[in-house]
């Protein structure tokens, strides 16, 4: 959080302890900027003080900028740090809730029916779409889930049902539960049958639909670009096409935009993310009125920072990403730890972290990071065992487990409270964005981190990029580990060739 005065801040004041490449970033105030900020390089800071910046000096209008963002989370993170700036009128939002936002206004003037229903949780419907596609009455949980996920894979990518044989066809791509492309076409088309049926529209048809409005409504094009002079897209490297396409819809001929992004943290491509737009930038708005990189790591120590660098250093694609400096002093050595079992594993990590917090550390400054859900089972019980309280966050999000419930007696107990008093076990898909003192990465071994060990090139560089944002994640000390066998038998593993 900025510490500053809540009342407009003067521009020195605002310019205050941001390094040289930080103040190059925040006062390149027009035109289009990309910014390339690696791992704890102040990416936040430095955004957030260009936009003060720019309001400050007149140059902007604070309700004529826009902040686009990938969580509440953190649109709501950018918004009390500008507050903190004494910056008023500056929107701060996802892509979904800014979107929303613009079609609501809209929608009166350009449609004489009710405006749809946005659908939370569409389950069902997919449910129904499999139904009437295949005349089965029953389909597993699991089946359900892979075919949201491929829906939406196919919908941000800008696939339409009638497309989606040839794509996968070119992409030599194998659609969920063994259906061919030409079945799931057609669950596809029903699922936006079923959904229209009901009223209803998901959460991508939120940016979906209102691309449709921008083109095909001049006034309010014009209205929405008015409202939009200046636009910041943070988590660049994670856009997918639909998440761009509404970009330059919002943009027209206005080239006053900076986007802030590391390549090396593009960990979400199965989601249809893509770090092709903030690499293929300057081609797409350029000419760039700056191109800065933010390589200074605030966050962790040298010795984290130069294993950070290691696990990128035999990548293909290493000219696409940073190399990181610490601007820390030298910490502990990162430690590699081999078990003989899983279980083994999960008490050994879970004892240790239960005697540093023996010797004062803080229970909160503390995360265990997975590869997968499924990993956390065996921590987590360790963890208990040993007395120690918890939160758990899967790819799927922040699980208080029923057992501690009854801690949260008070109704009130904000997730800042919960979080006071336990140790953090994610995956690292859930951990992007956040920082512990201590972190401790489990499972470090071929077949589990990278996953399957993928012969694909495309696949293992997302392995790559996933160990790369779990390192990362360490303030202090980084510790990995992982375990011979799964429980005494089979085929002894073989440490992740990102160990190596």
């Amino acid at each position: 959080m900025e510490h500053m005065t809540t009342s407009a801040s003067s521009e020195n004041d605002i310019l205050e302890g941001l390094d040289d490449a930080q103040r190059r970033a925040a006062t390149s105030l027009h035109g289009p900027v990309r910014i390339v900020a690696g791992a704890g390089a102040g990416k936040t800071r430095t955004v957030t003080r260009r936009i003060a910046y720019g309001c400050a000096t007149g140059e902007w209008e604070p309700s004529g900028a826009l902040a686009v963002t990938f969580s509440v989370k953190a649109a709501a993170e950018m918004r009390a740090r500008l507050a903190g700036l004494g910056v008023e009128g500056v929107r701060a939002a996802t892509f979904h809730s800014a979107a929303l936002r613009q079609l609501r206004r809209a929608w009166n003037d350009i449609c004489d029916a009710p405006f749809p229903q946005v659908i939370d949780d569409v389950r069902p419907i997919v449910q129904a779409a499999l139904r009437r596609a295949t005349a089965q009455h029953d389909h597993d949980e699991l089946t359900v889930r892979d075919s949201l996920a491929e829906l939406n894979w196919a919908k941000v990518s800008l696939i339409a049902p009638e497309d989606y044989p040839r794509v996968c066809a070119a992409l030599h791509r194998t659609p969920p539960a063994s259906f061919d492309p030409t079945r799931f076409a057609d669950i596809y088309l029903n699922y936006e049958r079923e959904k229209t049926d009901r009223g209803g529209m998901d959460f991508n048809d939120i940016l979906l639909v209102t691309c449709h409005v921008i083109d095909d409504y001049e006034d309010v094009a014009r209205d929405i670009r008015r409202s939009i002079r200046w636009l910041t897209v943070d988590e660049y490297q994670d856009v997918s096409p639909l998440q761009h396409r509404l970009l330059t819809r919002w943009l027209g001929d206005n080239r006053n935009v900076a986007v802030v992004g590391d390549a090396a943290q593009t960990i979400y491509s199965f989601a249809g993310a893509s770090s092709y737009d903030l690499l293929a930038f300057a081609d797409q708005f350029g000419p760039l009125a700056a191109d800065v990189s933010l390589n200074t790591d605030y966050r962790s120590t040298p010795q984290i920072v130069g294993y950070a660098n290691k696990v990128l250093a035999s990548s293909p694609q290493r000219a696409d990403y940073l190399r990181l400096v610490s601007a820390r002093e030298n910490g502990p050595r990162v430690s590699h730890t081999v078990y003989d079992t899983d279980a083994q594993e999960a008490r050994g990590v879970a004892g240790r972290i239960a005697r540093m917090i023996a010797s004062g550390a803080h229970a909160k400054d503390f995360a265990v990071l997975t590869r997968v859900n499924a990993q956390q089972t065996a921590i987590c019980s360790a963890l208990r065992q040993c007395g120690l309280r918890l939160r758990q966050r899967r790819d799927a999000g922040w699980d208080v487990h029923a057992d501690e419930l009854s801690l949260l007696a008070d109704a009130t107990q904000t997730e800042a409270s919960i979080a006071e008093g336990a140790v953090t076990v994610s995956t690292i898909h859930a951990s992007k964005g956040l920082e512990f003192a201590h972190v401790f990465i489990i499972g470090c071994s071929e077949g589990l981190l990278p996953y399957g060990s993928p012969s694909d090139a495309d696949a293992l560089e997302e392995e790559r990029r996933l160990m790369y944002v779990g390192v990362t994640r360490a303030e202090e000390d980084l510790h990995m580990s992982y375990a011979k066998t799964r429980d005494g038998t089979g085929r002894p593993r073989v440490p992740s060739r990102f160990l190596r």
